[in-house]
């Protein structure tokens, strides 16, 4: 095949004047030419290896999956090599090696791998992440495994004392010997391939629990014996610098670590019980992607409505629910959607958990008195177009919100309250005068998670006719139609469930709400006006989400407890 470069100029990616460029940017920065052509974004890799696919009659693959692969070839190759180069061996068989890769152009490492492993190289193009993802899935640590790791911590008596920080490797290349060691960046590793939110380390009398949060449900992954209580939290504080000595009060900390080709931000919480400190590790993935508002669960009339919201001028718009309840990615796809060059976009949260490019973000700090009421302060001198003000937590901080707000910008918060309609009412508790909340306010947004129904082993059943009047759901269901209930797979752990979405209460204030609110803060009162007026409930939004076979009854009726 012609150089990577001469094919590119041929399929007009690139302008043959740029070629010399290429080459000398290539060789000054100390990188290939394959690489620094996909980081001046001029194609996609996706878009690349479809086309050298069809220039090189090579078979290309968008995905991999552990059933594509000899698991029993890759145990013994070096897995930094692997990673180094992007590659995957998939067969071998009649002295050919099927090997994927995401460099079409990486000869060398081509002739290596298939020299190392005696066989003939055949390349199979697939795109870096999925190389990198299949990696990391073949060399994750299996449950036989975990067991034998569980054992070397149990029969070995270390000096935690000696044990240094954790350094931004990757776990999964960690050499380490020590079994507490081991056994920790295991269960990291556990939660970060499961999927997980949070770990909790519980003790108890004679037991220490691992227990891993998955779509917002707390599963027991590990029962351990008591007396690794001690060394896995010791373990925990020093690699988040905490110091290990004290363990009579709660003490906060946070680590950065990498597995595979994931960065992974921990917010750890130490908390002394009667059994010893309890630890709690929140997962934040740096790199996660952020959804767009099509993504988040809206359907077509509240996606309609959402992006009308947020594209007004002024105003206030609440997000609210308890928490875990999905309020930062909404207010974040939000912002995302209205995020462009000509406005001016501020944030100021607690902590900062996503980055958005072309947004201004601040982080609160109590300990030299940077606090929400402060920092909105000093937003408004920057002249802002939108706000987004993490959590409305006093009077202080309403107030200036909602100054803001008739002064002409449009500002974003949250608020805990169990329903849109309350929102109303807490605001008023808080101090803001009723006519100051009716004027400021543009809607008020509840919401929930539930679980998805996994979609390789759900089951289909159909609900008898007096049931579907017991529950509720004449507006939403037929007694012909066929409903569907949790089964458990090794695709959803067992659990039934895989994925989350949500369920939305969309409360939009027009002339009667806002004439109402001058009368009553009672949030009774306004939902019944709110209903009335045409918005809908989030048990009913998700009985219509129960409807169409994306998740169970029981679990609508889980998180929307009445």
């Amino acid at each position: 095949m012609r150089s990577l470069l001469d094919f590119l100029v041929s399929r007009g990616f690139i302008d043959s004047e740029e070629v010399e460029g290429f080459n000398r940017d290539a060789e000054q920065k100390g990188c290939s030419v394959y690489e620094l052509v996909l980081q001046s974004r001029r194609i996609s890799e996706d878009s690349f290896l479809r086309a050298v696919s069809e220039e090189c009659n090579l078979p290309y693959r968008s995905t991999l999956t552990d059933a594509d692969a000899d698991q029993e070839l890759i145990k013994d190759l070096p897995i930094q090599y692997l990673k180094r180069h992007y590659l995957y061996p998939l067969q071998k068989d009649n002295g050919k090696l099927h090997l994927a890769l995401s460099n079409p152009f990486a000869l060398q490492s081509l002739d290596e791998m298939g020299t190392l492993l005696q066989a003939r190289p055949i390349p199979v193009l697939a795109p870096s992440d999925e190389v990198l993802s299949a990696i990391n899935r073949s060399f994750g640590e299996t449950e036989s495994v975990s067991d034998e790791i569980i054992r070397d911590v149990d029969q070995d008596e270390e000096d935690f004392s000696r044990l240094e920080p954790q350094k931004s490797g990757d776990l999964l290349e960690e050499t380490s010997d020590a079994p507490v060691v081991r056994l920790v960046n295991h269960v990291l590793a556990r939660a970060v391939r499961s999927g997980a939110s949070d770990i909790h380390l519980e003790p108890y009398e004679d037991k220490l629990f691992v227990r891993l949060r998955l779509d917002g449900v707390l599963y027991t992954f590990y029962t351990l014996s008591r007396k690794l209580h001690a060394p896995v939290i010791s373990r925990v504080k020093v690699m988040a610098g905490l110091n290990i000595a004290e363990k009579r009060v709660p003490q906060d900390g946070r680590i950065e670590i990498r597995i595979g080709n994931r960065r992974i931000d921990l917010r750890i919480s130490c908390l002394p019980t009667i059994y010893g400190e309890r630890v709690v590790m929140r997962l934040l993935e740096k790199d996660a992607r952020l959804l767009s508002l099509e993504e988040i669960g809206l359907d077509r009339g509240e996606l309609q409505t959402t992006r009308k919201l947020v594209s007004m001028s002024h105003g206030i718009i609440l997000v609210t629910g308890p928490t875990g309840s999905g309020k930062t990615t909404s207010l974040y796809s939000a912002l995302n959607y209205i995020n462009t060059p000509d406005k001016n976009i501020l944030t100021v949260e607690d902590p900062v958990e996503y980055q958005l490019e072309g947004v201004g973000q601040m982080q609160i700090n109590t300990g030299v008195g940077l606090t929400f009421a402060n920092s909105l302060r000093s937003m408004l001198r920057q002249d802002p177009d939108v706000i987004l003000v993490g959590e409305i937590r006093d009077l202080e901080t309403a107030e200036i919100a909602v100054q803001a707000a008739l002064t002409g910008h449009l500002v974003f918060s949250t608020l805990h309250t169990n329903d849109a309609s309350s929102g109303i009412t807490r605001l008023i508790n808080m101090g803001i005068e009723p006519f100051l909340a009716s004027s400021s306010l543009r809607a008020i947004v509840a919401q929930r998670l539930v679980r998805l129904l996994c979609p390789a082993c759900k089951q289909p059943y159909s609900l008898p006719e007096e049931e579907i009047s017991k529950q509720g759901l004449e507006k939403h269901v037929d007694p012909e139609q066929v409903l569907y209930s949790p089964a458990g797979c090794e695709h959803c752990l067992h659990t039934g469930y895989k994925g989350r979405t949500a369920l939305f209460e969309i409360l939009e204030l027009d002339e009667a709400l806002q004439s109402l609110i001058l009368r009553t803060s009672d949030s009774n009162s306004i939902r019944r006006e709110a209903i009335t007026s045409g918005m809908t409930t989030l048990r009913d939004n998700g009985f219509a989400k129960v409807s169409r076979g994306l998740t169970s009854i029981d679990e609508v009726l889980r998180v929307t407890q009445i």
